[in-house]
């Protein structure tokens, strides 16, 4: 049976329930135990499994993500929580040149069944160093998998996969998705880790997007239903692998795309996600596919700045309306 929870109790209950089956299961991070982790998500596992299992971990991440990779080479299973995904820059020798690459290296000899989840996105005036997104750098490192939940169920779903993997995956969390409710089911079975869910069918316009971008891009669509276009929105769920299929499939019944991502649209996911469709969609499609995304600039701290630098529900109607329209007059 669903009930309503938090996504950061989804999260909860997910790293509860994996570290009560498997003792190689632990978490490291800054915060993660006696504080209980700065979005909540480690809440009362400290008290449950000891500072053994649930370590905290100096100011230093590129530290504390190596020795996750090597726990994770010698059998454990970490889960290593970066505090956001600003300080993950300074751990990307661990996470590119060492977890992503040592499977491949090895032939196979070493897997890499390290987790590491990272909170992110534009969230309330926290300015340019705590708002970045970087997608675009983890998506470019080949060897690393990268789940992106937007709602309870799929964050529930995505860690508890996670976990159980033997591949080095991210999990980018958005800070504004923390305190979003929804339904939450423990009994439905899973569907796979990285693939997308069409969150609302449409037969005008494929509007291709994730994580909180999914809330706002069916906001969007709800409006944009009263003026007689039907949006078909879908949640990517994952970055790396991306699935193509179920995108393709929408594309051959809308004939328009749009994609949304709140990161800068400068070599962006976004950007990505266009190229490859309209290379496989080319004859598709009606319009040219369009792109709408962040702007290329240090997110503000001014809070109606900050607001003015990524996609709203606003502009993703105009977005919309502007894909549709560049159709009809071509």
């Amino acid at each position: 049976m669903a009930t309503d929870v938090l996504l950061w109790e989804a999260l909860n209950k997910a790293l509860n329930v994996e570290m009560a089956a498997d003792d190689s299961v632990f978490i490291l991070g800054e915060d993660v135990g006696l504080y209980g982790g700065s979005y909540r998500v480690t809440q009362n596992l400290y008290a449950k499994y000891g500072e053994w299992r649930v370590r905290d971990t100096p100011i230093s991440e590129g530290g504390f993500t190596g020795l996750g990779v090597g726990a994770a080479m010698v059998g454990m299973r970490p889960i290593v929580e970066i505090m956001t995904i600003n300080f993950a820059l300074l751990a990307l020798d661990a996470i590119v040149n060492m977890a992503a690459k040592i499977p491949f290296m090895s032939g196979g000899q070493f897997p890499m069944p390290l987790v590491i989840r990272m909170p992110g996105g534009v969230a309330k005036q926290l300015a340019a160093q705590h708002s970045q997104r970087l997608e675009h750098t983890l998506m470019n490192a080949p060897g690393l998998r990268i789940a992106v939940p937007s709602t309870p169920q799929d964050a529930w779903w995505q860690l508890r996969q996670a976990i159980r993997s033997n591949e080095p995956i991210v999990l980018l969390e958005h800070e504004l998705l923390y305190f979003s409710k929804g339904p939450l089911d423990a009994e439905l079975e899973p569907i796979p880790m990285h693939r997308a869910v069409i969150r609302r069918s449409g037969r005008d316009l494929t509007l291709v997007t994730y994580s909180r971008m999914t809330l706002l891009a069916l906001q969007a669509a709800k409006r944009l239903s009263a003026e007689g276009i039907e949006a078909e929105i879908i949640d990517l769920r994952s970055l790396s692998p991306v699935d193509w299929d179920t995108c393709i499939g929408s594309i051959q019944k809308t004939h328009h795309l749009l994609v949304v991502e709140e990161d800068c649209g400068f070599a962006g996911a976004g950007a990505e996600i266009v190229a490859t469709l309209t290379e496989r969609c080319f004859y598709e499609l009606d319009a040219p596919a369009r792109r709408h995304a962040g702007l290329n600039l240090p997110t503000p701290y001014n809070g109606t700045l900050e607001s003015a630098s990524i996609p709203t529900v606003s502009t993703i109607m105009d977005a919309a309306r502007h894909t549709i329209l560049s159709g009809e007059t071509s």
